[in-house]
């Protein structure tokens, strides 16, 4: 499988420019990185929608408008392009996780979210679960190792390749790539034991 930022790809030096120049103080640079970042952040989403089950009624544009929306609200100064997706895909899975609860999805395959635990590290096939028992997981795994936490949210939720998730977290793309396979384990583990519940 390529990677989604092969798919869907930012221009890595002009977000980075914008942003240092929104950093700054300079408002006119977020009107130039909001349809560059908007429109990437909408494909991921749809992206992610594309396994829900028909009839679900959350767009791609609901989720990035409302992550965007979240973004801009945390007053958070973003250092770079990777900073500002990690910080993107932690938005747009917490949109994701509020609307499954507001819709009381907890009772196990009651229209669920799914969500594929894969990158470009083949596998024999796609590992599906829903969003709430990933964000169950991803809490538990948070509360002893966030940095793999971060690795997942990058990779599955950001669409960074390998080796930008490395220069985001300043980690070697080995570490990055053990990390991931491990956390993609644990959590496999984790909602394997959540589904047998």
């Amino acid at each position: 499988m390529r990677e989604l930022s092969e798919h869907y790809p930012l221009p890595q030096s002009e977000i980075t420019v914008l942003l240092a120049r929104w950093r700054s103080g300079d408002s006119s640079a977020l009107d130039e990185l909001t349809p560059l970042v908007y429109d990437n952040l909408r494909r991921l989403a749809s992206h992610y929608l594309s396994s829900e089950k028909s009839g679900h009624t959350l767009s791609p544009t609901a989720v990035v408008h409302e992550a965007y929306l979240r973004l801009l609200g945390t007053g958070t100064s973003y250092n770079d392009r990777a900073h500002f997706l990690a910080m993107a895909a932690r938005q747009m899975r917490r949109v994701l996780v509020d609307h499954a609860r507001q819709r009381g999805r907890g009772k196990r395959g009651a229209d669920w979210q799914r969500v594929t635990l894969t990158t470009s590290i083949p596998e024999p096939e796609p590992q599906l679960a829903d969003i709430l028992s990933v964000q169950q997981a991803l809490e538990r795994l948070e509360a002893f190792d966030p940095r793999k936490v971060e690795i997942v949210d990058l990779l599955v939720f950001g669409g960074l390749t390998v080796d930008e998730t490395a220069a985001s977290l300043q980690i070697s793309p080995a570490t990055v790539d053990r990390e991931w396979r491990m956390a993609r384990a644990w959590l496999r583990h984790e909602l394997r034991n959540t589904d047998g519940a």
